[in-house]
């Protein structure tokens, strides 16, 4: 326990602001933003979003449209054709089921269309301030593992093992840190350790340097 407070208070000093890069003005918007972020970067979401969000505003205006207007205005984001489908599947639900609104529990928001875990986590988090569950992306993923948090490799045990030993007062806050430093510190093929806050808490670097 004495380690995760330690990189708890490490992180923090880091990176005092926590939020997503996606742009969005309200939980739908984010909502979209995050569907489209998958296996996506978020500055290529935030390049199209804006004009997307314009044309669109709601739900009602999704599901009034056609799933090609959709698709051609969110294809230049990877599965593009997959993610608009989601879109307006999901759309049509909130737009028939919710009264236009995006439902704030976990278990509502795993049932719509193209909505996992971690899409619902950023929504909860982001766009309700809710602590439900941690984020796992894969800045998470990596980090975490090589923070030796988690020797799991599928996001939804990743998460419960994390849940296990993070206060849950901290899960929003320390899962956007975590993917701040991955993005930032702990990146995938050649993370810059010399620059690392919380280097001597991390197994991976100490045995990179031989020393254990």
């Amino acid at each position: 326990m004495k380690k995760i407070n330690e990189i708890i208070k490490f992180l923090t000093r880091q990176y005092p602001e926590t939020k997503t890069a996606l742009i969005h003005s309200n939980p739908f918007q984010l909502l979209v933003a995050t569907i489209l972020s998958a296996q996506s970067t978020d500055k290529q979401v935030n390049k199209i979003t804006p004009q997307l969000f314009e044309k669109f505003k709601g739900p009602a205006d999704f599901a009034g449209s056609s799933l090609k207007k959709i698709e051609q205005m969110v294809s230049s984001v990877n599965f593009y054709k997959n993610k608009a489908k989601y879109i307006y599947q999901l759309s049509k639900i909130l737009t028939e089921k919710y009264n236009n609104k995006v439902p704030d529990t976990m278990e509502e928001l795993i049932k719509l269309p193209g909505v996992a875990r971690k899409t619902a986590n950023v929504v909860l988090s982001q766009g309700f301030g809710k602590n439900e569950g941690i984020v796992v992306d894969t800045h998470v993923k990596r980090v975490s593992a090589r923070l030796g948090l988690t020797q799991n490799t599928d996001p939804v045990k990743i998460e419960e093992d994390l849940m296990k030993i993070i206060p849950k007062t901290q899960w929003k806050d320390f899962a956007f840190r975590l993917i701040l430093h991955g993005r930032n510190i702990c990146i995938a093929k050649k993370p810059r350790c010399q620059l690392c806050i919380i280097e001597k808490l991390c197994p991976s670097s100490i045995l990179k340097k031989g020393k254990i």
